[in-house]
């Protein structure tokens, strides 16, 4: 009786054991099938640049065929028209006010927020960065593993003033040069844009791709295409005559008003009033410049296709904000039009539906916790981003009723299904417009009686979110 007793105890303990080692092997599994996940973002890129999304001028095959592969929101937008903000959002997935660089007089990131990269790391992650770096300190002291093409300030020693493609002073990324985490510069490579730099961070996102560590990893790519200054790139100088260049319906020899940025450097790149021909010779290097990014993205995609990586993996597209050129009066990002505060979006990958188009209005700082419920990775429930799977998946249809935009103290915004709101505080100014009807906002309603309980309701909706999150620009 006591050996058969014996006997079922050492059986059962062998079974458990068994049982232990094979939940072992599967929870391995289970970690290996976690998904990579590739970030790419442009800077600059204007909403409307992408072929798939109806530009008939520009040539974008891979972008289109990345539509096609996935999710894409025609209504995603930046929140903070400005490259540091925008990326100090996209990073610590809260709003601008939370984030330590409002109002962008600096670019020291609040301490106390998880960074995006620091909690993929934390969850068996290995974090690699490409590319511009416009935030405080080096990517491997906010998160990152290591990097490789960093692109950053620091080579004003060999810096050389010059012209842009049509003879404009360039004033932008200048110093700027390759560089190690540990300090080695590359001035070889380029000191501030060069013509194919494009090129230089896809070359280094494909070297990282091929390591094929056991370990899943997440790499953020940040390409300065189609940043001014503008240059052609090889082989590009033709692609886009300028006379075949549209210029936009909402185009405009001047803004009507002071926005807030009048005097900016980007205003100031163009003289005043604007010409149709200053909009088709810079439309022409900016579309040169984003079929050229095109051509690297494809390269990024081969990649992962040629070493078996791309069906488990997260591949997001998306600029740090939109541009002007023209349209409205402006050159520059540092307004709330459409054509600024959209952003091309785009996610593809295991578990996402193909080319599909969400109205949903979502956030640049929503992809931090999507990725990471993606990736069955927690995050602080103080995050103002919001996971995005909900919205593919079919459990809702909208995460934000309502979407809201700043600049300084001079610019507010608030935008609903149909109707949007600007306010300018300085001027004690209100823009409105009817998106359903007017979505190029040709067209100011703020003045118009029929119009008036649309303005007074998102002057109530703007103003309770402004006390709700602690805007500054209700403190005396």
């Amino acid at each position: 009786m006591r050996k058969t007793k014996t006997a079922s105890i050492m059986v059962c303990a062998w079974s458990m054991g068994w049982m232990l080692v094979v939940s072992g092997i599967l929870v391995g599994k289970a970690q290996a099938a976690k998904p990579n996940v590739v970030f790419l973002l442009t800077d600059d890129q204007r909403p409307d640049t992408i072929a798939a999304f109806g530009n008939a001028k520009i040539h974008t095959p891979t972008l289109d065929s990345l539509v096609k592969a996935g999710v894409s929101f025609p209504r995603a937008v930046c929140a903070y028209p400005l490259c540091y903000p925008s990326r100090a959002e996209i990073l610590t997935g809260c709003i601008g006010f939370r984030t330590g660089v409002f109002p962008d007089y600096s670019n020291r990131l609040a301490d106390n927020i998880p960074l995006w990269p620091e909690v993929m790391r934390e969850a068996g992650y290995h974090t690699w960065y490409v590319g511009k770096w416009h935030t405080t300190g080096k990517p491997t002291t906010r998160g990152y593993e290591s990097s490789l093409g960093l692109y950053m300030g620091g080579g004003g020693q060999w810096w050389k003033d010059h012209n842009d493609a049509w003879g404009h002073a360039v004033t932008g990324y200048r110093g700027w040069v390759f560089q190690t985490d540990d300090g080695k510069l590359f001035p070889e490579k380029g000191v501030g844009l060069t013509p194919d730099i494009s090129s230089h961070f896809a070359d280094a996102a494909i070297e990282l791709i091929r390591r094929k560590t056991p370990e899943p990893f997440f790499l953020h790519v940040n390409f300065t295409a189609p940043h001014d200054p503008l240059f052609y790139p090889s082989g590009y100088e033709k692609k886009y005559p300028p006379a075949d260049m549209e210029v936009p319906k909402n185009f405009l020899p001047t803004h009507p008003f002071d926005h807030g940025n009048q005097g900016g450097r980007d205003e100031n790149l163009w003289p005043t009033p604007r010409t149709e021909q200053d909009v088709r010779n810079e439309l022409s290097v900016y579309y040169a410049l984003i079929s050229h990014l095109d051509t690297q993205v494809g390269r990024i995609v081969a990649a992962l296709k040629e070493t078996s990586q791309w069906e488990n993996t997260i591949l997001i597209f998306a600029s740090d904000h939109g541009l002007a050129i023209g349209s409205h009066g402006l050159r520059g990002k540092q307004n709330m039009y459409e054509h600024t505060i959209n952003v091309p979006l785009i996610i593809c990958g295991p578990g996402i539906p193909q080319n599909v188009r969400h109205p949903a209005q979502v956030y640049l700082r929503d992809l931090y916790p999507t990725v990471c419920e993606m990736s069955q990775i927690a995050t602080s429930k103080t995050m103002d981003g919001r996971s995005l799977v909900g919205l593919w998946t079919g459990k809702t249809q909208a995460i934000h009723p309502y979407i809201f935009g700043y600049f300084r103290d001079s610019q507010r915004m608030v935008r609903g299904d149909r109707w949007k709101l600007i306010h300018y505080p300085q001027q004690q100014k209100y823009q409105l417009f009817d998106l359903f009807n007017d979505p190029l906002e040709m067209k100011d309603r703020a003045a118009d009686a029929d119009a008036k309980p649309e303005l007074e309701k998102l002057r109530q909706v703007l103003l309770t979110w402004q006390q709700q999150v602690g805007d500054p620009l209700l403190k005396p």
